[in-house]
């Protein structure tokens, strides 16, 4: 029992430094979940709402950011929401058969998303424009969706919609992603803390721990190559991805 809460704690703790550093700490947490044997889903609803603290963490590193873009946030933030209660209803719906098929490729395409996030980071930078295309809303609703049902990659693929249509300072698309995230984070607490299998045993053990991983991994950013432990995670992932397609 003890070796299982330590497992979880450090778990916790390099999923957040993770999320802090570079992104994808959910293939690392997800993964410690499903190798304790807890099933799938409710593996997930545990996942997301253990790292709660760490996108709360995230937004409140971006206030100085997100000054001035009141506006532009609380529009999107409820059209993720939205995005994230259909989300979170489609998890809670699927069979759990059908959700152990799909997770193999959602752990693929997160870490594979997390391989590209330099790319989309340069690739959607910008200069300041005008009023972003309508596009955006369906773009932010679609990540809600994908965030609340699996979390992995999410920080990543709402970088990538808003990159594409804030032509904005990358620092702060970067502000109203940390929001965002917050937000389809938050409706996946509510949702599954009153309709879903969270284990809460976990999540006493885990959310504390991955906000001291977040608090951490600031910090360790300074000091290590993000492109190294990004490398480290993909290949985690990859491979966790491939032994659950082979389970």
């Amino acid at each position: 029992m003890i070796r299982d809460l330590l497992f979880l704690a450090g778990a916790g703790l390099l999923a957040g430094a993770i999320n802090a550093i570079a992104g994808g700490g959910t293939l690392v947490s997800f993964p410690a979940l499903l190798a304790l044997g807890y099933p799938s889903i409710p593996a997930s609803v545990t996942n997301a709402v253990s790292l709660w603290p760490g996108y709360l963490g995230g937004m409140i590193g971006y206030r100085a950011e997100l000054r001035g873009q009141r506006r532009r946030a609380t529009v999107l933030s409820l059209t993720t929401a939205i995005g994230a209660v259909a989300g979170s209803a489609l998890l809670l719906l699927t069979p759990g058969r059908l959700f152990d098929s799909l997770v193999p490729w959602l752990v693929a395409f997160a870490s594979l998303a997390l391989l590209a996030q330099p790319w989309l980071r340069k690739r959607f930078g910008g200069e300041p424009e005008g009023e972003p295309s309508r596009l955006i809303y369906l773009g932010v609703f679609l990540g809600g969706c994908y965030g609340a049902y699996f979390n992995g990659g999410m920080g990543v693929l709402l970088l990538a919609v808003l990159g594409l249509f804030l032509h904005d300072n990358l620092h702060r698309v970067n502000a109203i992603r940390a929001a965002l995230s917050l937000v389809i984070s938050t409706v996946s607490v509510v949702a599954f803390s009153l309709f879903g299998p969270v284990r809460w045993e976990a999540v006493a053990v885990i959310a504390p721990a991955s906000l001291v991983g977040g608090l951490l991994g600031t910090r360790l950013a300074r000091m290590m190559s993000p492109s190294v432990l990004r490398g480290v995670v993909v290949v985690f992932g990859l491979g966790v991805a491939a032994v659950l397609a082979l389970r």
